[in-house]
């Protein structure tokens, strides 16, 4: 059953942290039965609680998971096999089409709007007890928010969308609760649904968004949380179009106590509109970051949501890291008043390297996906082979393992810093690439 591995402790600590160490270092591999917990607590000398409270936090970590009589085993995807290590290493000469980052010659420079809100600081320093959220930062998200029909609600301001998107879940959830995800859908994201001790449940989508039978089919499952990516969605480029938000809507009035949390990934990079589902539920959270339009490194992003959603948020982060830098907040909403990113300019510059890459694919009968955003979706037949063949043709894509659970496999393709004279030499390592051969595929 466990091979060589052995099981430690005496006490439930000491027990989970034996096992997890071994799902980390791959000595207990995923789907592998672990013994049931009298067995288990005969072999350690220990009443069967001990062993019954360690299997139960490892199933909260998201490590194991118990079927009934058939017992526990570790996790097809675990929480301690984080995506990220799902990933092509570069080497000298090969273009890197996968690493996910914005184009830096479309992102504004910092150093005027930074040293504009250190002397703000210097002349008003915040301190302890003030306000977190910069006054003139509210009011231009919240401006834009009510302009794409967002409803109306307080304003946070979290270190980038996926913290916002972790004090949401955390706000309302408990461990073991199912969550419902996009599949395939953003890696970081579906590393952390089983961090914070929930399941994932995968919901298919098209170029339109998320699919309505399938997320009714998880809500009505018992699903307790849907998050949706409005546009640019990561890895696949999908965009909610109206018809599909009127669609998603309806089947969340049918099931009035999810939690519904929205990413508009696009927000400022894309010219297609913004078709919210936020408040077709009591509960409800909707989050913009900056990190595409401004920088990555400036881990900031706007949320707003229900009023007892967002006072939850705000009194944990008042216990944490209290409030997000005052001075990253004025820098951004300078940055933001003063138009330093054209956001037509930007989203008609990738959208031209995407509707590209997309064209020059479909000439060579490939198909691939890329609605908005920054990348391209291309499924193919066989993820390994194809990541390993492009590879050795001078470019790096990302392996599509990172962003999927159940659905079929397929390879990302970031076209942020894609020239045109690039575009035809890349369709063609495609085409080449994706040609059947049989291989293995990620785990």
């Amino acid at each position: 059953m466990l091979g060589e591995y052995r099981i430690e402790g005496r006490r439930a600590a000491d027990i989970s942290a034996s096992i997890e160490r071994a799902v980390g270092a791959g000595e207990l591999e995923p789907g592998q039965l672990l013994p049931p917990m009298r067995e288990l607590a005969e072999r350690l000398g220990v009443n069967p609680n001990t062993v019954a409270a360690a299997y139960r936090t490892l199933r909260e970590r998201g490590v194991i998971e118990t079927d009934g009589r058939r017992g526990s085993r570790v996790r097809s995807k675990p929480a301690t096999t984080g995506r990220e290590f799902i990933r092509v290493e570069v080497p000298d000469g090969v273009r890197d089409a996968a690493a996910g980052n914005p184009d830096t010659a479309l992102l504004p420079p910092l150093a005027p709007a930074f040293a504009w809100a250190a002397a703000q600081g210097d002349d008003e320093p915040v301190l302890y007890g003030h306000e977190p959220v910069e006054p003139e930062l509210r009011r231009l998200a919240r401006a834009d928010l009510d302009a794409d029909g967002v409803p109306a609600g307080p304003v946070a301001v979290t270190s980038g969308s996926l913290d916002a998107i972790e004090r949401v879940l955390a706000a309302h959830l408990k461990p073991g609760d199912t969550v419902a995800v996009e599949d395939p859908g953003w890696g970081s994201l579906l590393d952390l649904v089983p961090a914070l001790g929930l399941r994932a449940a995968p919901v298919g989508l098209d170029d339109d968004g998320p699919l309505p039978e399938d997320v009714g089919r998880v809500l009505e499952a018992g699903a307790r949380a849907l998050i949706v990516t409005d546009r640019a969605q990561n890895p696949t480029g999908a965009a909610v179009s109206a018809t599909r938000a009127r669609a998603l809507r309806g089947v969340l009035r049918a099931h009035p106590r999810t939690l519904l949390v929205e990413d508009d990934h696009g927000h400022r990079i894309v010219d297609l509109p913004l078709h919210p589902l936020a408040g077709a539920t009591p509960h409800w959270a909707f989050v913009r970051s900056a990190a595409k339009a401004y920088g990555p490194d400036l881990r900031l992003a706007v949320l707003t949501g229900d009023e007892v959603t967002l006072d939850r948020v705000r009194g944990r982060q008042r216990l944490g890291p209290g409030w997000v830098s005052r001075i990253t907040q004025r820098a951004l909403a300078r940055l933001w008043a003063e138009g330093a990113v054209d956001a037509r300019a930007v989203a008609e510059a990738y959208g031209g390297r995407r509707d590209a890459l997309i064209a020059a694919l479909a000439e060579r009968g490939v198909a691939a996906h890329g609605r908005s955003g920054m990348n391209v979706w291309i499924p193919v037949p066989d993820e390994t082979g194809a990541v390993a063949r492009l590879l050795q043709a001078g470019w790096a894509v990302a392996p599509g393992a990172r962003f999927r659970i159940g659905s079929p496999p397929g390879i990302r393709i970031t076209v942020s810093t894609l020239t045109e004279g690039e575009v035809d030499g890349v369709a063609d390592a495609v085409a080449a690439a994706v040609r059947t051969v049989p291989g293995r595929g990620y785990v």
